[in-house]
Parts: structure tokens; C-alpha cells; sequence
């Protein structure tokens, strides 16, 4: 596959693989998590705490993939577009612009000969579970 170069693309292709009901939930509750574990770490004075922050963030996201959703993070690929997606798609699915179901009534975003999102060769086939 070739690499994404937009981050617009990036995240379309994230979604799609995000679109497990299970693995959203698991990766919401994983970063709410981060969320509680930093503000403990910082107003608690507890330090120790900031050692399970990518422990608690990257293990329920990667439970999620693995179990549910069945494919390899895109974080081993694209880190710092994977750990900005993941938190825009909190906020999305926190405020309700997202839906936690992404394959209900709704398929995956697909291109059929698998090469990169937006690079102008491929027929986009399918949705992402999210109206833009």
C-alpha cells in the first residue's frame, strides 16, 4: 500500500478501520482513561501514574484491533497521524458527530486494488459511518 500523504485521506482511512462498534468503545474508554490517569498524575502529584498512560491508551485501542476489528494499528505505520486521530475521534464520538456503530447501515471505506486514500487510482467503494 502506498503511503497516505494527506492527513485528509489519513483519516478516512482510520475511520475505516475503526468501524467496529466494539473497537470504538474500546478506544473511546481507552482515551477518556488517559484523560483521568493525567489529570490524577498531574493534581495528585503521583508520577508513577505517567508510566500507564500509553500502557492503559495503547492497550485498549490495540485489544480493539486485534480481537474486534482484526487488522494491525495504523499507529505502527503512521504514529503521530494515528495519536491525532485518536483523539479527534473521541471528541466526534464524545459530542455525538460520530457514531460508535461505524458499520451500522454503513460499510467500510475501501479502495479496490488496496493502494493509498486520495491519490486520484482508485474508486472510493464504500463509507466511512460519518456525513461530512
Amino acid at each position: 500500500m502506498e503511503r497516505i500523504k494527506r492527513y485528509k485521506d489519513f483519516y478516512q482511512f482510520y475511520l475505516a478501520e475503526h468501524s467496529d462498534k466494539t473497537c470504538r468503545i474500546l478506544h473511546f474508554t481507552g482515551t477518556f482513561l488517559v484523560f483521568v490517569l493525567v489529570f490524577l498524575a498531574v493534581f495528585s502529584n503521583r508520577p508513577v501514574l505517567w508510566i500507564l498512560v500509553p500502557v492503559v491508551g495503547y492497550g485498549f485501542a490495540w485489544v480493539g484491533h486485534y480481537f474486534f476489528e482484526k487488522n494491525k494499528p495504523a499507529t505502527f505505520k503512521y504514529p503521530l497521524w494515528s495519536l491525532v486521530s485518536d483523539f479527534k475521534m473521541f471528541f466526534e464520538l464524545l459530542t455525538g458527530q460520530l457514531p460508535f456503530d461505524g458499520a451500522k447501515g454503513r460499510s467500510k471505506v475501501g479502495f479496490k486494488d488496496g493502494a493509498g486514500a486520495g491519490d486520484g487510482s482508485n474508486e472510493e467503494i464504500k463509507d466511512t459511518g460519518i456525513d461530512r
